[in-house]
């Protein structure tokens, strides 16, 4: 009884986590985006938000570690349970990376660029929805293992679509007549645009082995 209301407070924990999380990149995305639109005053407020929402995201990361080394959790799923948690965590990280970026170097997008930047932006960062889905599905365990398995393919996916706008944009940057420090600035930009997704793939890889190892 009492392991089980330990993992009980874990998992209220980890969903604090996730929400935190959530938050952080959703003002992230909105930061991104009106940035690229031209409003730095709203670019930087929703900057701080996203700051603000991945500082307490860390300090219930630190809680569910505690709360793991008391016990909560067989020793199987444990470190798997934290490598979630953490691969989590890091979505949050880079989309926070993604704003400093924005409003930190300043990148001058063009014009005519500018609707790309958007869309890669929105796929990108948007993939936590996804990634929420499938952790909630997971963790509340009223989700059969496929539905599980269904939404972190998922997450897969949307990481293919923005890996193709990733590389039409950058086609695009490299073949126009911008200077070349211009367009190197350009794809770093659009470097810490993508890697929210990828560290979103991550998580979602991650909570697929714990899903497998929680069957054994």
């Amino acid at each position: 009884m009492a392991l089980f209301k330990k993992e009980k407070a874990v998992i209220a924990l980890i969903l604090k986590h996730l929400d935190m999380v959530e938050e952080c990149v959703q003002a992230s995305l909105k930061a991104g985006e009106f940035y690229i639109q031209g409003d730095i005053g709203q670019a930087k407020a929703h900057a701080r938000n996203s700051r603000s929402f991945e500082s307490e995201a860390d300090l219930v990361r630190h809680d569910i570690r505690d709360k793991l080394y008391s016990g909560a959790y067989l020793p199987l799923l444990r470190e798997d349970i934290y490598k979630l948690v953490e691969s989590i965590d890091k979505v949050g990280n880079a989309a926070e990376a993604c704003c400093d970026f924005f409003l930190n170097q300043r990148p001058a997008i063009p014009p005519e660029m500018t609707s790309n930047f958007l869309a890669v932006t929105r796929e990108s960062l948007g993939i936590i929805v996804s990634l929420k889905l499938a952790v909630l599905c997971y963790f509340k365990g009223d989700c059969k293992i496929e539905t599980v398995r269904d939404h972190t393919m998922e997450i897969g996916l949307q990481e293919s679509r923005v890996d193709k706008l990733e590389w039409d944009l950058t086609k695009e940057m490299f073949t126009c007549e911008l200077d070349f420090a211009r367009q190197l600035h350009l794809k770093l930009c659009l470097d810490s645009i993508v890697e929210v997704s990828d560290r979103a793939e991550d998580a979602g890889d991650q909570l697929e082995l714990a899903t497998l190892k929680s069957m054994i």
